[in-house]
Formats: structure tokens, sequence, C-alpha cells
């Protein structure tokens, strides 16, 4: 029995992976330590053969043809499994009928018959992330669960893209207050941006920190840096990487950013009254105890400048050539 159909499959079988409804598809890492799953939409990105890939979790870098799911594999196994059983389904047919044709005239007739259940297709469906995003330095588009991630294609992390994004968010709060229907809201708007602006500075800081804490001269340590209290962190980044938060602002400038930092904390934890402490920390004339502390939407706006700048510069330290300049 030749079996043409069968070797003929043998020779080449393509089994496409099929994408979600935003045209991603799945992928896991196979690090055993990690199985991050996250998506990617093919076509964006890099382009070339033998391009690896890298996981936006813990960075491990491998083939492309290392991140199959779980879930594809069984899904392209069980297709296989089903055209192979085609196949020989297609080939018994073809002699089956030969025989019956050679052996008409004769007194054995001769027939072959196949039978066999269908293989079931396991069909799957890609999970649910939580970010998706656009790298800003290959253009490939994919999705993660958390917010900070490394590209799967090019492996350029996204921190400063993310604060950056933040940081535009509130900008657009600043926009919004101008037009709101009265002052108190207004006023809101104004210090739920500078609360938000601290927010994304911090956990930023804290991402750069831990996925350089190889580097640094107490991994243990760049671990658990917090950036809410901005004299402290500047302090321990300095011991850590050898690098100065201030070093992209003048000595007023960054001033005023330890100012606005604690009053981020007079409004998270002192509903933005006041107290000696704070006239204390930052010798603002402007304020007095008891009183809410005053928030000017152009100091905020002001404050996004420089925060977008001190993070332009912090990730230069440990990449200078592929870190963008922030805009004028």
């Amino acid at each position: 029995m030749s079996l043409p159909h069968l070797r003929r499959l043998a020779k080449s079988i393509s089994i496409p992976i099929p994408a979600d409804e935003d045209g991603l598809v799945g992928r896991e890492c196979p690090n055993a330590d990690c199985l991050g799953y996250f998506k990617i939409k093919m076509g964006t990105g890099l382009q070339g053969p033998n391009l690896p890939c890298h996981c936006p979790y813990c960075g491990h870098t491998a083939g492309q043809d290392h991140f199959w799911t779980q879930e594809q594999l069984e899904y392209a196994k069980s297709v296989a499994l089903r055209a192979v059983q085609d196949a020989i389904s297609r080939d018994v047919r073809d002699w089956d009928r030969s025989l019956r044709q050679s052996t008409r005239s004769s007194f054995v007739k001769m027939s072959m018959d196949y039978k066999g259940h269908p293989q079931p297709i396991r069909y799957y469906r890609e999970k649910q992330l939580e970010t998706k995003a656009i790298c800003d330095n290959c253009t490939l588009e994919y999705a993660v669960y958390g917010v900070f991630a490394y590209c799967p294609d090019c492996g350029t992390h996204n921190s400063l893209q993310i604060l950056v994004k933040n940081l535009e968010l509130a900008r657009k709060e600043l926009d919004y207050s101008l037009a709101a229907p009265d002052a108190e809201f207004a006023a809101y708007l104004v210090a739920d941006a500078l609360e938000n602006a601290v927010s994304a500075f911090d956990g930023f800081g804290r991402e750069v920190c831990l996925i350089n804490a190889e580097v640094a001269s107490d991994a243990s340590r760049a671990k658990s840096v917090s950036f809410q209290n901005l004299p402290k962190a500047k302090t321990a980044v300095a011991d850590l990487f050898g690098f100065d938060l201030a070093s992209g602002l003048n000595p007023d400038e960054w001033a005023f950013v330890c100012q606005c930092f604690q009053k981020r904390h007079l409004l998270a934890h002192r509903m933005g009254v006041v107290d000696q402490q704070y006239v204390d920390i930052t010798g603002d004339t402007s304020a007095a105890v008891g009183r809410k502390v005053p928030i000017d939407s152009d100091q905020v706006r002001s404050l996004l400048a420089w925060l977008e700048q001190i993070g332009v510069f912090f990730v230069a330290h440990f990449h200078p050539s592929s870190t963008p300049q922030p805009e004028a």
C-alpha cells in the first residue's frame, strides 16, 4: 500500500494558529520559573527571519518557536492527528476502489474499509489581559498582565513609556479642570493630577530599580526602594546605582519637585491640610498650618515636565544609547 496522501502530508503540514478578536496571538514564557502568558500581534514590530522573543515579565529570551502556549500545542496536535486520519482515510478509499476494480471479474472479490473515530479538535480561546501596548522602539503591539513589561520583540522595557503616558493623563486632568463646572471640582482635578503624577513616578522608579537590581550594589535593597519621599530615594539611588536623581534639574527645580511630593503626602494622609512637619521640611512660605495646602495648576504642569525629565535621565543611566529625549 503506497499511501500517497499520507506521504504528501508528511512532507508538509502547516497549522495556522488563530488570533483573538483583536488580532493578537497568545504566547507563553518557556522559563519554568515564569510561564508568563502574554499576546502579540503578528506583522507588527521587528521583521526578519530567526528573530528572538523576549518574555515581557522575566526577560527570558529564546526562539519564537519556544513560546507556544500549552493550549496552542494541544490544538495543533489535534489538528495534525485529524489530518493524518483524513489522509489515511483517503488512501484507504483509493486502495478500496482499486481492489474492487481489479477483482470485479474475479471469483474472489476484495475490498478494504477503514473505520475510526475522528480526532476531536481541541479548540481554545485566548485569555483576556489587562494592558495593551505599542512599543515605542519597534512598534510591536502586545498585551500583558499588569502594566510594566519588556517588549517581546526588541526587549526594550516600557517603564519610561508608561510613565510618560500616565503623566499625559494627568495633563488631561489639568486641561479638563479649566472647563470644570465649579471651582471646587476644578481644585479636585488639579489635586488629583498631582497625586496621580507622584504615584506614577513612584511606580516607575520602583520598576526601574527592580529590573536593574542585578547591577546595584545591593540587589535586595534595590527591589524595595520607594520614591514617595524623593530626598530619601535620591540617596538610595545614588548608593545603589551611582546616579543622581536630581542631575537633570537645577537646585530650585529639584526643591520644587520635592515640595510637590510633600503636598501629595498631605493630600493622601491629611486631606490636604498643612501641618508643621510640611512647613519644616519644605520651607513653603505660602502654606499656613491648619489651612489647605495651595496647589496651582501651572505648578503641577511644571511638575509633570520635570518628572518626565528625571525619568528620561534615570533610564538613560542604564541605556544611554536607546533612551529618547523629552520633548521641549
